[in-house]
């Protein structure tokens, strides 16, 4: 393997760490034949970050408890899922906003919903999961952008 080839494959791997960390994907292998004999085998993998930021939701609460009238105020303020009209991922997925690309948004803020109304959609293994108003309201505040990952559990919508 000459001096030239190796440059091109770490720019090869460089681009491809690059891809992984663009689309928030945890692993990318790629197979680069460059003859009959001669061929680049390459995964390029990360931890996934959600496991980081577990903990540090959970001890927020503990702090603010130390003034107990502040407490639900300082929970909803830092974690939207704790407010009573937040409507949360069932699963880990990609939101979709419209159910095509050239399609109006499904909700906007300050739209009134009903219960059962489709809010967003939550693409998970290659299946669209519309996702239901659990209750009829006022959409005030939508958490999430259209493409964004979200993690289970994670505030898409808040409808009062």
């Amino acid at each position: 393997m000459t001096n030239k080839t190796h440059e091109a494959d770490v720019a090869f791997i460089k681009a491809l760490a690059e891809l992984l960390r663009e689309n928030d994907l945890t692993e990318l292998q790629v197979k680069r034949a460059y003859a009959e004999d001669d061929s680049l085998n390459v995964r390029v993998s990360r931890a996934a970050p959600q496991m980081i930021a577990a903990p540090i939701q959970v001890a927020a609460p503990v702090a603010a408890a130390a003034t107990p009238a502040a407490a639900p105020a300082a929970a909803v303020a830092d974690n939207p899922a704790k407010h009573p009209g937040a409507v949360t991922s069932p699963m880990v997925g990609t939101v979709y906003m419209q159910p095509e690309p050239s399609s109006p948004a499904f909700v906007t803020v300050g739209a009134q919903v009903s219960e059962g109304d489709t809010l967003l959609i939550v693409e998970a293994m290659k299946t669209m999961n519309h996702i239901p108003a659990p209750r009829s309201g006022k959409v005030t505040r939508i958490m999430v952008e259209d493409g964004s990952t979200v993690e289970f559990g994670a505030p898409l919508v808040i409808i009062e």
